[in-house]
């Protein structure tokens, strides 16, 4: 099972009316799976902030948390969802991978 896969599962937990993983790995690092966007839709966000939603997302990927290095989050109430419709794209990568060889 992918990493994407092992993701979209373990979100599945916080009941969402829109998942949607997207592997943004080729953005940032070569043929490595490490990089992923979260677009998660669910009512358990109603009347949580987004630093809440966040740890509530971090908390129910538990251990997978460690398998990967970046996880652009976005998270919505269905009625946010309703009235946005999409998640903004994420922002080119500014800093190296550790699976980049830099030149001395």
């Amino acid at each position: 099972m992918s990493m994407q896969e092992q993701i979209q599962q373990a979100l599945a937990a916080l009941e969402p009316q829109h998942l949607e993983i997207l592997n943004e790995s080729h953005m940032h690092s070569r043929g490595q799976e490490s990089h992923f966007k979260a677009v998660v839709v669910s009512p358990l966000f109603a009347g949580l902030n987004a630093v809440k939603r966040h740890q509530k997302v971090y908390a129910t990927l538990g251990e997978l948390m460690g398998s990967f290095h970046a996880l652009a989050l976005h998270t919505y109430t269905p009625e946010e969802w309703a009235a946005q419709g999409a998640a903004p794209d994420s922002p080119s990568c500014m800093g190296g991978s550790k699976h980049d060889r830099h030149a001395h």
